[in-house]
Formats: structure tokens, sequence, C-alpha cells
């Protein structure tokens, strides 16, 4: 076993120079929401003929998904964005552990590019670092996901045991491409999300819920501007709101994953847009929130705590109680996710990654959220994260460590050397 996985060492290093072609290629696709098309497609050819996986594209159901605790509401649909499964079917009899590996192709956007030293859709490569926007988060991830599978196929190895490649969309906003491949079926005994956490093992995370939030004025030439309510200044009523929730939510006694956290709960006012001609007084401005929760809460109770806090604010001021605020919820409906370390994926994990890098695997607790309450939340089947290393997520100049992208490729494969009892055929 031991000069199997020298082999293995020495496979991702000679396909190195690929798996970085691979990652440069994945991550100049502008796979913002509602753009992954091409570059899911791109990755069913790259499965089907690259690595002769067998091939599914699945078109995410809203209605058979919006049955499952797990969906989040969407003011979108799913024509043209498939999901991607690749199966890496076992050889003979089912004898190890079947397995998903999961990552995302979507991606946030890139922001103003003047705040970028480097083209955010260029993948440039300086140094140690590839830079780009999703670079870190995370295809990195399923650069290192195919290329362990990748390195397994070139030394003839099988596992005894379905693996699952699979290339999903929408988690950094609703998760539903997640939850699109389980009610296709794919369920497996374990599995692993490259999100990337440092070559740490996710232990906990929080939950996640959008709210919209739209207020109402009366317009007016400026002129008139005494006669008239501005939406926009109404609304910082409610922002003024949210930050005392803030506040509140972030006082209230912590989950013990999180009880070293100065502010575990983060409850963003991440969009405004309201009025529509600088000297007219604003009629209309809306404003969107994302809210954190704490495993073991429920979502639906959140949103309706918030609800109140916000109608409670409005009542309070003499245009708001006349004209309320008008608060919907899309995007992610997201329970949070509490591990305990005795998993066998943890100890399969751990055993491989100081095999790996001669250290002890540390645990994480992340104040965001992932697909693997998909798997540990929504259905049995334990999974947890771990991923590369890197920097600037979501923000200008996003970039990985590409020592760690390797590293992590040679855990994952070594990884399914054991969970799966892959063999040398």
């Amino acid at each position: 076993m031991t000069d199997l996985r020298m082999q293995i060492k020495e496979k991702i290093d000679e396909q190195w120079e690929e798996q970085l072609e691979f990652l440069q290629m994945i991550g100049r696709f502008k796979s913002t929401l509602g753009n992954e098309g091409a570059l899911q497609n791109y990755l069913a050819d790259y499965f089907q003929n690259e690595m002769q996986l067998s091939t599914e594209k699945i078109i995410p159901d809203i209605k058979e998904m919006s049955k499952h605790q797990g969906f989040s509401p969407v003011e979108w649909g799913y024509e043209g964005r498939p999901v991607v499964v690749g199966t890496w079917s076992s050889a003979g009899k089912k004898k190890g552990k079947s397995l998903i590996l999961q990552s995302h192709v979507d991606v946030v956007p890139e922001g103003p590019h003047e705040d970028w030293r480097y083209d955010p859709w260029g993948a440039t490569i300086d140094g140690n670092r590839m830079y780009g926007r999703g670079i870190q988060d995370m295809k990195s991830g399923m650069a290192a996901m195919v290329f362990a599978v990748r390195a397994l196929q070139s030394l003839g190895i099988r596992p005894q045991a379905d693996v699952y490649l699979e290339s999903v969309l929408e988690e950094e906003i609703t998760g539903n491409g997640a939850l699109a491949t389980l009610l296709a079926g794919y369920k497996a005994d374990g599995a692993l999300i490259p999100e990337p956490l440092g070559q740490q093992a996710l232990i906990g995370q929080v939950g996640v819920i959008w709210m919209r939030v739209r207020v109402k004025g009366a317009a007016a030439h400026v002129e008139r501007a005494s006669a008239a309510v501005s939406a926009i200044e109404k609304a910082y009523v409610l922002i003024q709101a949210i930050q005392e929730y803030r506040t509140y939510t972030n006082e209230r006694p912590k989950h013990s994953y999180f009880k070293d956290h100065p502010h575990p709960l983060n409850v963003n006012v991440g969009k405004i847009y309201g009025g529509d001609w600088a000297s007219s007084v604003a009629a209309d401005c809306t404003f969107e929130v994302r809210v954190g929760l704490y495993p073991g809460e429920d979502p639906q109770a959140i949103k309706d705590e918030v609800s109140q806090w916000l109608v409670d604010a409005a009542a309070k001021d003499e245009w708001l109680k006349e004209e309320p605020p008008e608060i919907t919820y899309y995007g992610f409906h997201a329970d949070g996710v509490a591990l305990e370390k005795d998993l066998d994926v943890f100890k399969t994990l751990g055993k491989v990654h100081k095999q790996v890098t001669g250290e002890e695997m540390q645990f994480s607790a992340t104040t965001a959220t992932t697909d693997v309450r998909f798997y540990s939340v929504y259905d049995d089947i334990p999974a947890t994260c771990y991923g590369a290393d890197g920097g600037n997520m979501h923000g200008p100049n996003e970039w990985v460590d590409l020592p760690s992208v390797k590293r992590v490729t040679e855990t994952y494969a070594n990884f399914i050397l054991d969970w799966c009892q892959a063999e040398k055929i």
C-alpha cells in the first residue's frame, strides 16, 4: 500500500501541468448565476470523453424540489443550466464504500474590474498562486477531485464501490443544484466537498436565509419635497432596525461550535436600490439582507422573527406604520450543520491527511453555509468539506495556493483508495 501511495503522488506530479491547464480552462468561464450552462456542458463532455465516466445531465425540477425541506425558493428557471454527474463504476461486486465528490461551478460576481490587479477571468498564475473569480471558491476543488480520479485511473486503479463526480450550481445562493442530485437518486456512503478551508475538515456551519424588504414613499419633485416622503430615507429606518437585530442575535447564547467566535451570525444588508431620478423624491426603495442562524434553529422560525422585528420597527414610524414594508424571502432557506468528530468520514480523511501532510488534521466551523447540509441534515450521508488554501474569497484578487491544491488532490486520491477499497486491476 505504501508503494501504491507513492505511485499516486508521482502520478499527480506527472499530471500537474495538465491539472493547472484544466483549472485555468474552467476558471475562464464566467459562470455567475444564470451563466453556468457553458461550463457544465464542457465538464459533461470532459467527464464522458476524457475520463470515460457514465455521465448524466440533470435539469433541476422546481416542482419536485419545492416539496423538499431543503429547497430554497427561486425567481428564475433552470433551462439550459444542468447539474452534471459522472459515475466511476466499481470493479465487480461492491466491497468498499461509495462516495460522492461534489463541487459547485457557480461563482459570485467579480465586482469592479478596477479593483483587480489581474483579469478576474484570466486565471493568471503568479508564483505559487492562481488569481481569478471563483478560482479559490471553488474551481480549485473541481480540479482537485477530477485529477485525484484521473491519477488513479492512469495507474489502473479501480474503486470497489461507485464514485460520483458531481458538478452543481447555485451553491452560492440556494443549494438547489445539490438537492437536484439527491432527488435524481445519487446517494452514497459518504461525501466530500472540496470547499477551500485551508485543508481543515468542516465540523459545523451556520444556516442562512435571504430576505428582501420593499419600502414605498410618496414621490414628488424636490421643489415640493416637503409634501413627499422618500422611500430611500424610510428604508434606512428599517436598515437601522436590521443592525439592531444583528446585535441582538449575536448577544444570545451561542452554539458550542461558535462559542469563541465574537460575531458568528452575520446579518448583512448586501444590496439596495431605489428611486429613478436625482431630482425626484424616491417613491420606492428595496434592500436585500442575508441573515445567519445556528445549527438546530429552524430557518422558518428565524424568518418569522426577523419579519416581526421589522414590523415592530415600522410601527414606531409615522409613515411606515401606515405604509408597512413588503417583506419577502428568496434564495437561501438553509439549515445550519453540526457534525460529530467520530464519523468514519473524519477518521479516514484524518488518516490520509496526515499521510500526505505529516500533520494532524484540524477541524473548523464556518460562519458561511455550504452544500454539506444536503447530505448530513437532509439525508443520512456522512459528509464534510476539505479543500485548498487561498485568499480574498468573494473579493477582488481572489487567489488559490497552488501547492495546497496539489496536496488536496493527493489527499482525495488516497481517500478514494481507502474509503472505496480501490485496487489496482
